[in-house]
């Protein structure tokens, strides 16, 4: 049976998962769900034994129903090969009692890999499947990770374009070299004077301005996304849930049935959303932990029923969670709204003009799965530290706010349930705010001065990613105020 999607903003609307995926973004603003929740169809003994390309299929298959085998193996083959720097692919790591779910092993050392690895494939088989002649051009918003991965998925693939906007002064210098260094014919890397709510609200104002869509394509170029608002990228990342609770289960560290929680860096909501997904299709997961950083719109979200982002927005050690639009909440508003579209756009009106929304007492009710918390920064960098004192494992910026979450919400609930925490990028990617963690004498040493640092306390070899920057060419160096993000897209456009 095919599984449709709709629009959190037009139920009516009804598309196939591969016309979701090129589209990106609904036309009328709203992002692509499914009809229903597809179910996991393979019991969990059985997904224990799999690889990680094997749980791939058996998950992905429930949800991009009109791709045929052949073609989302083919897919999955492409995507989960030889650039993981490990067999498992997304290995768990325990350190005292938490899992630690490492999704860094990719080309770009962040989660992102998971599923920008496989994006492409899923878009250019799309195109086909649809009979797309136009090219494809990505547009990208990135507060740090989803930039890199998405240039290193997209360089050079046939048919597309793909252009990344970032915040200047707003990322790691290791996340800016990666992009700005990124090779391909077919990829623009833009700064801009802003932060990344202004670079995401910029490249959603150009997915719904019409008028320039349809000049473009008569040029033969189309839009989609690469973001987690692409359904396309969100689907992939529900399967590492699935398998990390199928490790656990073959390692015998839970029984079969046994729930656990999920805690997870939040940002944009991608990520935990798909833990949620995952818990929808049938993984015995209690509780799903939001971590926030000092930017902790989510957190209060969860506290009180009102998303207001007119707060100030705090730079801090975890750039890729400084966020205070975070898009893929519409999605879950729009489950807990009873999947009504109108109430959702209602809401999401309200947020683009005052800046804020507050859901009813009936939506926060079936909030009850999920459980917030966050870190200050001060409190990120004694968790690196404390760890690392404690067992020797060193974690970056991100993962330390999770985990300190994580030790928050065990202690204030006395909930005792095995925790899986998601670690999204490698300590190497924020190399500077880890060491500086771990040893105040770090504090006026260059970052890179540091890599040799992190090695030799971590035990862990400097990946590849971050070897090939050190002496790569800058290969970008655009930038552009917020407000002209539309300009340097059709300038770039009809350029290529």
């Amino acid at each position: 049976m095919n599984l449709y999607y709709k629009s959190t903003r037009n139920s009516e609307l009804r598309v196939t998962a591969s016309e979701a995926i090129l589209k990106g973004l609904a036309p009328d603003g709203g992002l692509f769900v499914p009809e229903e929740m597809p179910v996991l169809d393979v019991p969990m003994e059985e997904l224990k034994g799999m690889t990680y390309q094997e749980t791939a299929y058996a998950v992905m298959k429930q949800f991009l129903t009109d791709f045929t085998e052949s073609e989302l193996k083919n897919c999955i083959a492409k995507a989960y090969d030889p650039k993981f720097d490990t067999e498992e692919i997304a290995p768990l790591a325990k350190v005292d009692d938490i899992y630690y779910l490492e999704l860094f092993h990719g080309a770009t050392i962040a989660f992102k890999d998971m599923a920008l690895s496989i994006l492409p494939h899923l878009m250019t088989t799309s195109a086909k499947k649809n009979h797309v002649e136009n090219k494809i051009v990505i547009l990208t918003a990135t507060s740090g990770d989803t930039g890199k991965a998405a240039l290193a998925g997209f360089a050079d693939v046939e048919g597309t374009r793909i252009i990344v906007f970032y915040p200047k002064n707003g990322v790691s210098k290791v996340q800016e070299l990666q992009m700005v260094t990124q090779k391909g014919n077919n990829v623009d890397v833009v700064a801009i004077h802003g932060n990344f709510d202004d670079a995401q609200s910029g490249v959603k104002a150009i997915f719904e301005d019409k008028e320039f869509a349809a000049e473009l394509a008569q040029s033969g170029y189309q839009f989609s996304s690469a973001n987690s608002i692409n359904i396309g990228r969100l689907v992939p990342q529900v399967v590492y849930y699935v398998y990390a609770y199928a490790k656990l289960l073959e390692n015998e560290e839970i029984a079969d049935g046994e729930e656990i929680n999920v805690v997870v860096p939040t940002g944009n909501f991608g990520n935990i959303l798909a833990a949620y997904y995952a818990k929808q299709m049938g993984v015995p997961i209690a509780k799903l932990v939001c971590a926030s950083n000092e930017n902790k719109v989510l957190f209060d979200f969860f506290q009180t029923g009102t998303y207001d982002k007119n707060r100030e927005f705090v730079l801090t050690s975890s750039p890729s969670m400084d966020i205070l639009i975070s898009s893929n909440l519409e999605r879950l508003i729009y489950l807990i709204a009873g999947e009504d579209s109108v109430k959702t756009k209602e809401l999401m009106e309200a947020l683009s003009g005052s800046g804020s929304y507050t859901i009813t007492e009936e939506m926060r009710a079936k909030l009850a799965d999920f459980a917030a918390g966050y870190a200050s920064e001060d409190e990120t960098a004694g968790q690196i530290r404390a760890v690392c004192e404690k067992t020797g494992y060193v974690m970056d910026t991100h993962t330390a706010v999770a985990s300190y979450v994580c030790g928050q919400y065990r202690s204030k609930t006395e909930d005792q349930r095995k925790c899986v925490v998601a670690s999204t990028a490698s300590p190497y990617k924020f190399v500077k705010s880890v060491m500086t963690a771990i040893d105040e004498k770090y504090v006026p040493a260059d970052e890179f001065e540091l890599l040799k640092e992190l090695q030799d306390t971590s035990g862990i070899a400097m990946p590849h990613a971050i070897e090939e920057i050190l002496h790569a060419k800058i290969l970008h160096t655009l930038e552009c105020d917020s407000d002209k993000m539309k300009e340097i897209v059709k300038g770039l456009c009809i350029s290529c």
